[in-house]
């Protein structure tokens, strides 16, 4: 396993790394001012569990194997784009309704979903597979055993700190949205926003490059 000492810069990176603007706390501040800070959450949620999932291919080897095809590259990201831009559709088709953000259904089916979303974002960016096998490792050590242990605890800390800013993100971004959807133009307004965010984001996941 890492050091106290390795974990500790280990996480400070990661914080330091979840705080730059990207297209997954976008994601979350989006989502979070449409729906809610508990929506937001779930989203959050979605997006730590598809980080276990690239840190597992990271420890197991199947990032290498995946990084050095350009064709399954191509594949995830315009898989990823395709649903970004059905949630722009989405976005920009909803519905104004005033007196709050859009509930989350109380059902475990709403949290579901919302979660879902989060999961299938993180896991369709090819670009968070790559990034993760070329910084992990980094901070693992053949010296102190096994590197895929090693990984898989770092990922775990990497989860927790973007767990903490994300959630975060979501609780301000979704008392905001809060405030903007007691008016129906406002919220017409956040939801051609949103719109038009997620199908930017489509965009630049569709012509990323390795």
């Amino acid at each position: 396993m890492p050091t106290l000492q390795t974990l500790i810069a280990f996480f400070g990176v990661a914080v330091l790394l979840a705080l730059t603007p990207g297209p997954d706390n976008l994601f979350v501040l989006v989502q979070s001012a449409q729906r809610g800070w508990r929506a937001g959450m779930c989203v959050v949620l979605g997006l730590c569990l598809g980080l276990v999932g690239h840190t597992a291919a990271v420890a197991l080897g199947l990032a290498a194997v995946f990084a050095a095809s350009s064709s399954a590259f191509t594949a995830l990201k315009l898989c990823g784009a395709a649903y970004l831009a059905w949630l722009a559709w989405g976005a920009l088709r909803a519905p104004a309704a005033t007196g709050g953000p859009q509930a989350l259904p109380e059902q475990a089916g709403g949290a579901l979903r919302m979660v879902g979303r989060g999961v299938v974002m993180n896991l369709t960016n090819p670009k968070v597979l790559i990034f993760f096998l070329a910084f992990l490792p980094q901070f693992a050590d053949p010296a102190r055993g096994a590197l895929a242990p090693q990984i898989m605890a770092l990922g775990l800390v990497f989860m927790v700190a973007t767990l903490l800013v994300f959630g975060a993100i979501a609780c301000f971004s979704g008392a905001f949205g809060a405030l903007l959807q007691r008016s129906a133009r406002a919220q017409r307004l956040l939801n051609r926003t949103a719109g038009l965010i997620f199908l930017g984001l489509a965009v630049r996941l569709a012509t990323a490059q390795r």
